[in-house]
C-alpha cells in the first residue's frame, strides 16, 4: 500500500446514524434560530450528532474487552452539563438562559437515543421537543402565562404627567418599575423604566401611556437569552 492509501472502512449503519442525529437536531435547532434564541441549528445539530458519535465510539471501542461500554458516553452528560450552565446568565435581578441550557441537555440525550439504535424513541422525543418548544411558547404568549422583562421609553415635553402616568399604571397592575432614569434630549425629556411583564400587561401599559402627550417605546431586554 502506498502512502497516499488508506483502507476505507465505511460502515453504513454508522453514517445513517449520524445523518439522523444531525437531522433530528437540525429540527430542534432550526427552530431556536427562527425564534432567534443562542443555541440555534448549528449548535444543536453538532450536539446532537456528537453525542451520538460519542455513543457510538464507547460500543466500538469495547468490543471484545472487558470494559464497561457505558463509560464514556456517560461523560458526555458531565460535557453537556458544562456548555448548559455556560448559557444559563443572571441578568437584572433575574435567571436567563435556563430553556437553552434545558434545550442542550435533552438535544444530546436524542443523539445518544440514536447513538444506541433506539431510532423511534430518538424520534419521538424530537417530536416532543419541537411540539413544547413551538406550541408551548405560543400558549405563553396567547394567554399571558409568562413575563419578560422589557424598557418602556417615553419621549415628551411634560415629564411630571409621563411619570405620575407610568407610576399609576404600574401601580394598578402592581408591577415593581426598575432602573428608573430620566435625562434630557434637546427640548423634550426621555424617561426610561424597565419592567418584568406579560403581554397582556405589556398592552395594558402601553394603552394607558399613549393618552399622554409622549412618544412611546418597548425593547425587549431578553433577546436571544431564552
Amino acid at each position: 500500500m502506498s502512502a497516499f492509501e488508506f483502507p476505507l472502512d465505511l460502515d453504513v449503519t454508522i453514517v445513517l446514524k449520524l445523518l439522523l442525529a444531525a437531522t433530528l437536531g437540525g429540527m430542534i435547532g432550526l427552530e431556536r434560530e427562527i425564534h432567534r434564541k443562542p443555541a440555534g441549528l448549528r449548535t444543536n445539530m453538532f450536539i446532537c450528532m456528537g453525542s451520538a458519535l460519542f455513543t457510538i465510539l464507547s460500543a466500538q471501542v469495547v468490543t471484545g474487552t472487558a470494559h464497561d461500554p457505558g463509560r464514556i458516553a456517560a461523560q458526555i452528560i458531565t460535557g453537556i452539563g458544562f456548555i448548559g450552565a455556560g448559557a444559563i446568565i443572571r441578568e437584572r435581578g433575574s435567571v436567563v438562559g435556563l430553556t437553552t441550557a434545558a434545550t442542550i441537555f435533552v438535544v444530546a440525550s436524542v443523539g445518544m437515543a440514536v447513538g444506541m439504535g433506539l431510532y423511534v424513541t430518538g424520534l419521538f422525543t424530537a417530536i416532543i421537543i419541537l411540539l413544547a418548544l413551538s406550541l408551548l411558547g405560543w400558549a405563553e404568549k396567547r394567554f399571558s402565562l409568562k413575563t419578560r422583562p422589557v424598557a418602556f421609553r417615553l419621549t415628551t415635553g411634560k415629564l411630571e404627567a409621563a411619570m405620575a402616568a407610568a407610576n399609576r399604571s404600574l401601580g394598578e397592575l402592581k408591577i415593581p418599575m426598575q432602573h428608573f432614569q430620566v435625562f434630557r434630549v434637546g427640548q423634550d425629556f426621555v424617561m426610561e423604566f424597565d419592567a418584568d411583564v406579560s403581554h397582556g400587561q405589556q398592552q395594558a401599559i402601553l394603552e394607558k401611556l399613549s393618552t399622554l402627550d409622549a412618544r412611546c417605546e418597548v425593547v425587549p431586554l431578553d433577546f436571544q437569552r431564552e
